[in-house]
């Protein structure tokens, strides 16, 4: 069956059915990043997970090394876009190509690199909501053969509204035409961890945990309703107001930015760094305490 058109989001059903395409191409972006009480993350790379087991015919995509720029201090920083175009090319993902992307976790990998794709100006691409905890649940069989990928031409087109540098969301900090959305969890936010080199949130920015957004009983992401009624609450759906999202590296806070796509907004900003950037520039200010209200 050949594939018309991708949807925002795909469950099972529809991937099983598709799995065979020639032009699909399933991902697996499984990346590991054990949070401690206290100290520094070491993210790791989930090759050896998806060696084990994955969707049959799925590749693997490194985000640690192939989807990012080599020389850069802080992981998963965007490299530039001729670097990703040869990963994605080396991957089967290019013209002609229908992106399926899914992880081993709780899906934020996942929309790691269906936001970096579409920054790249590629819009052929979807998540699988529930990734392989929900392709197992349902039945599904795994596979720990090698996949081989036939290689396609990646043309890049950058779209840089989606990304934001330290100066940028500096800038917008007395930016009432931006809203900066930290994505962590409240004790985090509030400054009660020591996950990053300095405590609390970048001042004027609030708190929409990206754990909102899921739905913690079932796996996945809420429904669309759901999500449409919690993004506009926070007033993320105000549409004469630019949205950027943060997180601890740049990794979580594309699962909100995911969620705001299917409430039907799509232009939402990612800050690259997040807090491991921001909390490593002593003369940044933080702020600590909770949400304004």
């Amino acid at each position: 069956m050949s594939i018309e058109s991708v949807p925002a989001i795909v469950d099972v059903a529809w991937l099983r059915t598709h799995l065979d395409d020639p032009d699909l191409v399933v991902v697996d972006s499984t990346t590991h990043l054990p949070i401690p009480k206290d100290g520094p993350y070491v993210p790791e790379s989930g090759r050896q997970t998806y060696n084990v087991e994955h969707i049959p015919g799925a590749l693997f995509a490194d985000l640690l090394t192939d989807f990012a720029d080599p020389a850069a201090e802080h992981a998963w920083t965007v490299p530039s876009p001729e670097h990703f175009a040869e990963a994605a090319g080396a991957l089967g993902i290019g013209t002609g190509a229908t992106v399926v992307v899914y992880d081993q976790s709780q899906g934020f990998w996942a929309t790691r690199l269906w936001w970096h794709l579409r920054l790249e100006g590629f819009d052929d691409v979807t998540v699988l909501d529930g990734g392989l905890q929900a392709w197992k649940a349902a039945g599904s069989e795994v596979s720990n053969a090698v996949s081989i990928p036939t290689p396609r031409t990646f043309v890049p087109n950058r779209r840089p509204e989606l990304l934001r540098s330290t100066e940028d969301v500096f800038a917008a900090i007395d930016d009432g035409s931006t809203i900066v959305v930290n994505v962590l969890d409240e004790a985090t936010y509030r400054g009660e961890t020591t996950t990053y080199a300095r405590n609390g949130h970048i001042p004027g920015s609030i708190n929409v945990p990206v754990r909102d957004v899921l739905d913690l009983e079932n796996g996945g992401f809420k429904p669309v309703e759901e999500l449409t009624a919690t993004l506009a609450e926070a007033g993320l759906l105000d549409q004469d107001k630019k949205v950027i999202t943060y997180c601890g590296g740049g990794i979580a806070a594309t699962g909100v930015a995911y969620a705001l796509a299917q409430a039907g907004r799509s232009d939402v900003a990612i800050y690259d760094g997040s807090m491991t950037a921001w909390a490593a520039e002593a003369d940044l200010p933080l702020v600590q305490g909770p949400a304004p209200r």
